[in-house]
């Protein structure tokens, strides 16, 4: 392989991309103020001051709720081009396919339930 100016080209590139990208990160960390006492460490509720265990609101089945959420949100956007497509394909063969799909959509939803993803907690601690 022979080195050049094309080679040359891409390297001083990636370089200034780099150095692009680093420089924000270099600067921030010499003049942004830094502050370590008071108020820095509580948590921002609107203006008022925290009470309790502010740190400790959410459970952590609410971001499983919002995982499962987006995992089936996904899934119905690719279930709706296959019905608008379903008309212009002959055969059972895109049938098959979809009935391979929400077959293992299904799966995903016995085994969510099977770990009790789906169960609310009764009483959630604060």
């Amino acid at each position: 392989m022979v080195f050049d100016s094309l080679h040359l080209a891409v390297i001083v590139f990636l370089v200034a991309a780099a150095i692009f990208a680093a420089s924000p990160l270099v600067i921030a960390a010499f003049i942004a103020p830094r502050s370590g006492g008071g108020d820095y460490r509580m948590p921002y509720e609107c203006g008022i001051a925290p009470h309790g265990k502010a740190w400790d609101h959410y459970a952590f089945n609410y971001h499983i709720y919002a995982l499962v959420f987006i995992a089936f949100d996904v899934d119905v956007l690719y279930l709706f081009p296959v019905g608008v497509a379903y008309r212009a394909a002959g055969g059972l063969f895109p049938l098959v396919e979809l009935s391979y799909f929400l077959f293992f959509v299904l799966l995903a939803v016995v085994y969510f339930i099977a770990k009790g993803v789906f169960t609310w907690p009764k009483r959630i601690t604060l």
